[in-house]
């Protein structure tokens, strides 16, 4: 499969299918696509791993896209301003994102519900108790709000992050969340009564604009 990333704030991936190639999205993902593909809807795993996509921000069917023909393509496109990544999976090689991150997939890309290890960290730390896991082999790419920032941490090294801004991660990233140390600093800070920490070895996505934070900016907007 070849695929081509364009578009700038508002991108799309556009990808190119041999005949008998299939790629996943999830449902109504699709943007346009060639007259040259047949479409399954499935729960892509059974109706228990279908749940699980429910939980992580995704639907509960996927829609399969297999080419009729020779270089067929079909597009996807994201639905918020930001970046799309791409990374290419090695067999049993794993992303941790975000909920609702997902935007497709080769067929042979594992998608599942990620449980944060720490209670503490999956009700206070932002990016939430459940997250999405994508096993390869094959290609996934990920819809990242804002512009990214890849930050590669070594044994024992951490960074702290503010709520919301963790995109994806590599499995062995531990997240976890730190208490704002100091009463005046929780009441004026204006940062709130946790901090998210990252624990390297790993590779972290951050993202420049959570959605989560837009929204409530709006709401502020709206309300004043």
């Amino acid at each position: 499969m070849e695929t081509k990333i364009l578009g700038n704030e508002l991108p799309f991936v556009t990808c190119k299918l041999a005949k008998g190639e299939s790629v996943v999205t999830e449902n109504g993902g699709m943007s346009w696509m060639d007259d040259a593909f047949e479409m399954e809807t499935t729960t892509n795993g059974g109706v228990m791993k279908g749940l699980g996509r429910v939980l992580a921000g995704e639907s509960l069917f996927m829609n399969v896209y297999t080419a009729t023909k020779e270089n067929a393509e079909i597009t996807f496109s994201s639905s918020f301003p930001g970046e799309i990544l791409e990374f290419d999976l090695a067999e049993g090689e794993t992303i941790i994102a975000q909920k609702r991150a997902f935007l497709c997939c080769e067929k042979g890309v594992d998608i599942a519900m990620h449980f944060r290890k720490r209670l503490g960290a999956g009700f206070f730390g932002g990016e939430g108790f459940i997250m999405q896991k994508m096993t390869g082999p094959g290609k996934v790419f990920l819809e990242i709000d804002g512009s990214v920032v890849k930050k590669e941490l070594a044994a024992g090294e951490k960074i702290k992050v503010d709520n919301g801004y963790v995109a994806a991660m590599t499995k062995d990233v531990d997240l976890n969340i730190e208490t704002v140390k100091g009463v005046k600093n929780i009441v004026f800070g204006g940062e709130g009564l946790f901090v998210t920490t990252l624990t390297g070895p790993g590779t972290v996505y951050l993202q420049s604009m959570p959605i989560s934070k837009l929204s409530s900016l709006l709401y502020i907007g709206n309300a004043k």
